[in-house]
Formats: structure tokens, C-alpha cells, sequence
């Protein structure tokens, strides 16, 4: 997914996100290692994916700080 996509979504949806995509992580990492899985390249796919949201929730972050500097 692109990360203009993940920018469209809330903060609350991107931690679900998130927290989903580490698990499949987690789960095609395990069937990689017991040799079930059968294609390897899904498994970039989704440390890339999960690289973004994690991207995109720390500029969220820092949008939000930025706005409360200012408000001070």
C-alpha cells in the first residue's frame, strides 16, 4: 500500500495497522523457517508496509507537537 493511503487514516487505525502487520510478519517469518511458504518476497512487502505506518504515525506525531508548540 502506498503511504499517501496510510496519510488518509487516523492515528487509531494506523496502530491497528500496524499491530496487524507485525503479526503477519511474525507468521510468514514462521513459515518461511519451516518451509511453508512459498513466496519469500511477501515477506518485504510487508516489513516495507510496516516501515511506512510507522513513518506516517511519527510525522503524525510531530504535526501534533508542532500544533501544540504553537498553541502555547
Amino acid at each position: 500500500m502506498k503511504a499517501s493511503k496510510f496519510r488518509e487514516m487516523s492515528r487509531e487505525e494506523l496502530e491497528t495497522e500496524a499491530a496487524a502487520s507485525s503479526e503477519q510478519l511474525f507468521r510468514l517469518r514462521l513459515q518461511k523457517a519451516t518451509g511453508q511458504l512459498e513466496n519469500v518476497m511477501k515477506i518485504g512487502q510487508v516489513r516495507k508496509d510496516l516501515a511506512r505506518i510507522k513513518t506516517v504515525l511519527t510525522e503524525k506525531e510531530k504535526e501534533k507537537e508542532k500544533e501544540q508548540g504553537f498553541s502555547k
